[in-house]
């Protein structure tokens, strides 16, 4: 079955927004990891709580990822350093998603 994956790294002081924001859009969980890097804001370490980046990803139907995605896109990308990304997937347990 067929699904979108989107990935967001952004902020660790977002979790709770992320996490709320993925959960009212009707996505049936997410993965949350540290994630460390360099971009134009420079390098970013996962070193310490609300310092580090964190990479978020849900797997789900295409419509709630890009709901999703609009609307961290409207309320973070000003203020916060924020990547989102979809990519098309393939899962096998289809009902998990």
């Amino acid at each position: 079955m067929k699904r979108k994956l989107l990935t967001v790294i952004t902020e660790q002081a977002l979790e709770r927004q992320l996490v709320q924001c993925v959960m009212d859009h009707g996505a049936r969980g997410y993965t949350l990891t540290e994630a460390r890097g360099q971009g134009r804001r420079g390098v970013r370490s996962a070193d310490f709580e609300q310092v580090g980046n964190i990479r978020l990803e849900v797997i789900c139907e295409e419509d709630v990822a890009r709901q999703i995605a609009e609307t961290l896109h409207k309320k973070y990308f000003d203020d916060f350093a924020m990547v989102l990304y979809l990519q098309d997937v393939e899962v096998l347990r289809s009902e998990k998603f």
